[in-house]
């Protein structure tokens, strides 16, 4: 479908899964996807080549995550997300959510650092910029949580309680930008709470779990607001076109209750993915001890031996 119709003008029948689902490309997203997952590929070739492997787990999170992306941005959802809240909040849940925390997965970062080629000395190349940005105090700021948390708060009420929302559904280039700024929000939020790729806050387990509820209660708070109004509260929505059947009000309700339900999608994932990290990062720490202790003839347990031994000769 052409999307020249943008806006509230769309002439579009009642929706269903199916058509929702259909084929609706959207240049902007179709073209950084595939670029996305070119490049990551070329990293992948590039570390196996070598002799080095890489994760299979982590292309699936990274391919699952681009591809959930092209599922809200290019299909006919895209085109049904203009007129219809419930369909736009599906798109903004998941892209928001849902993709970026795949796409962390993916460790894109860390393939990026371990793929490119250093520079040589004196020179700067791909991989010294990419260094140089991960250690930039434009990154420090937009990783810290006192950045990440209220700006992911921000993105729901300041932009759907004000006239933000309105301005910017009524241009193409104000709605891909809506979405660019979805996923970009989601991406920063989540990368330090993942924890996956490196960056300049790596905060403990559980100060990461606190992080992420930090921000997931919001996303509720916002869908029962929704749910509860008695009249339509964003214009874009308040008058659908006869042709979907809906009724704006029921259709506002929707988006609230997929709102609300949202909030608990990326919570269990993320919470997966931490007690995983967790697990796994204890094991490291246990194993880099018996080789320590191997080494040393476990001279620390021997000290603790004769520690004792000490306080039972005083008695």
């Amino acid at each position: 479908m052409d999307h020249s119709g943008h806006g509230m003008n769309m002439d579009l029948p009642p929706f269903t899964l199916g058509r929702g689902l259909e084929l609706s490309v959207e240049p902007f997203f179709l073209t950084g996807s595939l670029l996305a997952l070119a490049l990551y590929g070329y990293g992948v070739v590039r570390l196996r080549r070598r002799g080095d492997g890489w994760p299979v787990g982590r292309i699936i999170a990274f391919t699952v995550g681009v591809l959930s992306i092209l599922l809200v941005m290019c299909t006919q959802l895209n085109d049904y997300g203009m007129v219809m809240f419930s369909v736009h909040m599906v798109q903004h849940m998941v892209i928001s959510m849902l993709s970026p925390i795949l796409l962390l997965l993916g460790a894109p970062v860390t393939l990026a650092l371990r793929a490119l080629p250093p520079a040589g000395r004196g020179r700067i190349g791909p991989r010294e910029l990419l260094l140089k940005l991960l250690h930039s105090r434009y990154i420090k700021i937009v990783t810290h949580p006192a950045f990440t948390i209220p700006i992911f708060i921000a993105s729901l009420y300041a932009l759907y309680f004000t006239p933000l929302f309105d301005l910017l559904m009524g241009s193409k280039a104000g709605h891909l930008g809506m979405m660019v700024h979805f996923l970009a929000v989601g991406l920063v939020f989540f990368w330090p709470i993942m924890g996956v790729d490196p960056g300049p806050h790596r905060p403990g387990y559980v100060m990461r779990m606190l992080e992420l509820f930090a921000g997931m209660p919001f996303h509720a708070f916002f869908g029962i607001a929704l749910m509860m109004a008695t009249t339509p509260m964003v214009e874009t929505y308040s008058n659908p076109p006869a042709s979907l059947g809906i009724d704006a009000l029921s259709d506002q309700n929707w988006a609230g209750g997929i709102a609300w339900a949202f909030s608990e999608i990326p919570s269990v994932l993320v919470l997966i993915a931490l007690v995983y990290q967790w697990y796994h990062s204890e094991q490291r720490a246990a194993r880099r001890s018996d080789r320590a202790a191997d080494r040393d003839g476990d001279k620390e347990l021997e000290a603790y031996n004769a520690y004792l031994a000490s306080l039972q000769a005083r008695q």
